[in-house]
């Protein structure tokens, strides 16, 4: 009699270690991705496994515990810093024909930018509420948990040759200035004008650990919860929840939404397709 032996896909075991590396991050440095999508979690780790030549994920995990300037090289794999300057024309046409009328109401504009990354959605905001009339009685609060991406959002210095997209996206997105008057350039790269600075905060805050950025008037968090699972998402969107005022604004990514989550009820669609929400009274 032959006895058949099921054998384990391949993948089984690197889930194991991936997901033993994860709390191993947890664990000794407090960054927390448990909750992460386990798939794009597990592409990012795998690249990085590659590129570094490791033998397996275990080889990886004792590096992990061994070498600060290895944790902060993983660190920058698992971030989401995937973002450009009017990113989603469309958006930006749909605040200011959907949201500025309503923060033009406030005597005082507090605004958080969650998952600001290395900082282009940051100046976008910026520019936006300087041609409608509302930067000078604004404070935009610049969040990330990774510090080295918030170090390049504060030096505003990009690159000079994403800006032609970027102006594409700025004019597609309403916007009728110069683009130029809002930077100075060299032969090589572009910076932002202080004045752009001015009101804004750059701050680290962990989505997945960190509590409530209380008082806000708008929480603009896109193309982040796409990253997170089900449970992280509603843990997420309840913060946003805790820390807008009444009739504040929600602004998610173009495939996100609050729809089938716990705080579905606490908000009221003003442009579905953009994904503009207000709180409810």
């Amino acid at each position: 009699m032959v006895i058949s032996v099921k054998k384990s896909r391949p993948t089984e075991g690197e889930d194991i270690e991936i997901g033993l590396l994860i709390e191993a991050l947890y664990q000794r440095y407090g960054y927390d991705f448990r909750d992460y999508s386990r798939a794009s979690v597990k592409r990012r780790i795998m690249r990085r496994l590659s590129l570094d030549g490791f033998a397996n994920i275990s080889q990886m995990q004792h590096r992990l515990l061994e070498d600060a300037e290895f944790v902060d090289t993983l660190l920058q794999d698992l971030s989401i810093n995937t973002t450009e300057m009017f990113r989603d024309p469309d958006f930006y046409m749909a605040l200011r024909k959907k949201a500025v009328p309503l923060l033009k109401t406030y005597p005082s504009i507090k605004i958080w930018l969650a998952g600001c990354s290395t900082g282009e959605e940051v100046y976008s905001t910026a520019i936006l509420l300087s041609e409608e009339g509302l930067y000078k009685k604004s404070i935009i609060y610049a969040t990330d948990f990774n510090d080295h991406v918030l170090k390049k959002a504060k030096a505003g210095i990009l690159p000079i040759e994403v800006m032609r997209g970027f102006t594409s996206n700025y004019q597609q997105g309403g916007g009728e200035e110069e683009f130029s008057k809002y930077y100075i350039s060299d032969k090589r790269s572009v910076i932002m004008r202080g004045a752009l600075k001015k009101n804004i905060v750059f701050a680290n805050h962990n989505l997945v650990t960190d509590g409530v950025f209380g008082e806000m008037n708008m929480i603009v968090c896109r193309n982040v919860l796409i990253y997170f699972n089900r449970r992280l998402q509603n843990r997420v969107l309840s913060l946003f929840t805790e820390s807008l005022v009444r009739k504040g604004l929600l602004c998610l990514g173009s495939k996100e939404t609050i729809d089938f989550s716990e705080s579905a009820h606490d908000f009221r669609s003003i442009s579905a397709k953009e994904k503009i929400y207000e709180k409810k009274q």
